[in-house]
């Protein structure tokens, strides 16, 4: 007679949630659901980025490669050029130089926005009467459109009904026509543009210097730090968190600065107010545009701009950090 093995009942438990039981009879959901809720909340915004701007950005790099007005099919209606539309960028485009020198302008002349907001700042982190009121009225330009901004200052710069040419005459000075004029137009803009920016980079400042930590303050005091000496020493390097958001924010709100030129001047005088954005729009989107290919061109020298300067700057922050860590 065959000798039969005893059948040996099954002791452990029903598993909750799918997946072979480990050695203490949990799931490998339930072993690793510490790790993994965090990415179960990420996925649904991970999957929109990737939709909606890492997909378009390859789209991007690939229709730049074509001659293409955007209707129909790419690769039946399109004709491939390569880096046609590149050499035609760099080799005498006008408009295009216009533009690329504007976008410098507005990246330097926007960066004023970081060191208004910090002093800005540094006044309002304050416990005086009233110090409520006057955060509120500098925090009021962040919160308002970019069109309404760009509305408010086309009347403020009118010729002659406008706010500043009313002021000029109180000291005797001629009207003068910021916007009409192609050699202070940009500046104009960029005047507008910097009023919410600052509010913007002083919420970020106040922010970080609600985390200043005190006893290292208390501890300069004692060691006679003050006035600027502590701001240098003490203050800013407790700030960097926050000024690097500043600084990236800020680099791309000059370099993707449409709006509010679309309000105020549509590119004029003469042309003289485009910058990459806009003109892309022209070239891509516009009634007399419709170059899809040349459009992209434009997009992807804005974006390769961008990640320069933001690469450097995560290059910079991860060095500190790592110096700091050692």
């Amino acid at each position: 007679m065959a000798n039969v093995a005893p059948v040996v009942p099954d002791t452990h438990p029903p598993v909750e949630g799918g997946g072979a039981p480990g050695p203490d009879g949990r799931s490998w959901y339930k072993r690793n659901e510490i790790a993994l809720t965090p990415w179960l909340f990420l996925i649904p915004g991970v999957l929109f980025f990737a939709v909606y701007v890492i997909v378009p950005i390859f789209q991007s790099f690939y229709i730049s490669f074509y001659e293409w007005d955007g209707l129909g099919d790419l690769h039946a209606n399109g004709e491939f050029v390569g880096l046609g539309n590149y050499e035609r960028l760099l080799g005498g485009d006008r408009k295009f130089e216009v533009s690329f020198w504007n976008n410098i302008r507005w990246l330097v002349l926007y960066l004023l926005a970081i060191p208004l907001g910090l002093f800005i700042a540094l006044f309002l982190n304050q416990t005086v009467r009233g110090i409520r009121i006057y955060k509120s009225l500098f925090f009021f330009p962040f919160v308002l459109s970019q069109v309404v901004v760009g509305l408010v200052f086309s009347w403020f710069y009118l010729p002659r009904e406008g706010l500043l040419n009313a002021g000029l005459a109180l000291f005797g000075a001629g009207p003068v026509n910021i916007l009409g004029d192609p050699s202070m137009a940009t500046y104009g803009i960029i005047a507008a543009g910097l009023w919410p920016q600052t509010a913007y980079c002083m919420i970020l400042y106040l922010t970080g210097l609600n985390a200043v930590d005190p006893e290292q303050v208390e501890a300069a005091r004692l060691d006679g730090a003050k006035g600027w000496r502590m701001l240098w020493y003490v203050i800013l390097p407790q700030l960097k968190p926050a000024t690097f958001i500043a600084f990236v924010v800020t680099i791309i709100g000059a370099l993707r600065s449409f709006d509010l030129i679309s309000v105020m001047t549509n590119g004029g005088p003469f042309g003289s107010t485009r910058v990459l954005s806009f003109y892309m729009f022209e070239e891509a989107l516009s009634e007399f545009g419709f170059r899809m290919g040349y459009g992209s061109a434009i997009a992807v020298v804005l974006f390769l701009l961008m990640l320069v300067f933001i690469a450097y700057f995560l290059w910079s922050m991860y060095r500190d950090e790592k110096a700091a860590a050692r």
